[in-house]
């Protein structure tokens, strides 16, 4: 089994775990050979058969049966809460960055107000380019599906469950995938990972994903995964997604709690992705992602 797991984000219902393996394994050993280029860490000597990536997208893919509900077209068709408020959310997120005028908001969410959050989270960072508006509202759909079908949640579990075995030792998750990852690990302390790196997570992002987590926070505190020894968290300035660039404040072990592990650290660590702030792959090939992923590597030989 692979020493390293990657768990994907939204909007990879149409791929597949070989289809997504070789180009992320691609980025993230170009990553870790940049750090150890650099000196940050000792190589790892990772090879093709030491990366592997936990795939769930096909759990949001439509079975293509009479009565599945439509995908959103536009706006207009975005009636759940949840969606309204994340996607509110996320526009206020990135108005610093795309549209200043864009940030007042209505308290109940309006036709306008919504439309309005659309189009700032079209013209930022987040969506570089021309972007259909039904991604964006399928992104939305995918996230809430994921808070509120536990028959989702349980198949992404799965999914890390099938990928992690007695070798892995570091497990790594973009977007969505970070939660996957975050929760899979808090609900499996047995497994021998012992390193997390989290990037573009939308974790500390409060009512909307924070406080849904299994294990619920505590007091406002989010659980320490049992055996983990190291998290490195690393969000772009620009990803609306990591609206909590910290991670630490939230999540970091405290002293004297049942779930603190002696000498663990949570890392919150910014790294520039140029025009595509929530990339995965440009995540994958900084050095910063690759020393943190290198470190773990290292640290269990």
């Amino acid at each position: 089994m692979a020493r390293v797991v990657v768990v994907h984000g939204i909007g990879q219902e149409y791929v597949g775990r070989r289809s997504l393996r070789d180009p992320v394994a691609a980025a993230l050993a170009d990553g870790v050979e940049l750090a150890a280029t650099a000196g940050d860490i000792t190589d790892p000597a990772l090879t093709p058969d030491d990366i592997d990536v936990a795939f769930y997208g096909d759990a949001f893919r439509a079975v293509g049966r009479k009565g599945e509900p439509p995908a959103p077209r536009s706006v207009a068709d975005l009636t759940d809460p949840y969606e309204q408020a994340l996607l509110e959310a996320l526009a206020a997120a990135a108005a610093p960055t795309a549209d200043p005028a864009a940030r007042a908001t209505t308290k109940a969410p309006t036709p306008r107000s919504l439309q309005r959050a659309l189009n700032v989270l079209l013209r930022s960072p987040f969506l570089p380019g021309p972007v259909a508006e039904r991604f964006l509202l399928g992104v939305l759909r995918q996230v809430r599906r994921y808070f509120t079908d536990d028959t989702v949640r349980a198949r992404a579990a799965a999914a890390v469950d099938a990928r992690i075995g007695p070798d892995t030792t570091v497990l790594v998750g973009h977007s969505l995938g970070s939660v996957v990852a975050y929760e899979s690990l808090c609900a499996r302390p047995d497994r021998p990972v012992r390193t997390l790196v989290t990037l573009g997570s939308p974790l500390g992002m409060p009512a909307l994903v924070f406080d849904r987590l299994r294990p619920a926070p505590a007091a406002g505190h989010g659980h320490w995964p049992a055996g983990l020894d190291r998290w490195t968290n690393l969000a772009d300035r620009n990803d609306v997604v990591a609206s909590v660039k910290e991670l630490s404040p939230l999540f970091a072990p405290r002293p004297g709690t049942a779930d603190a592990r002696p000498g663990a650290v949570l890392r919150d660590i910014p790294v520039a992705n140029g025009w595509k702030a929530h990339d995965a792959l440009r995540h994958l090939t900084a050095r910063e992602t690759g020393a943190a992923i290198g470190e773990g590597l290292v640290a269990a030989r």
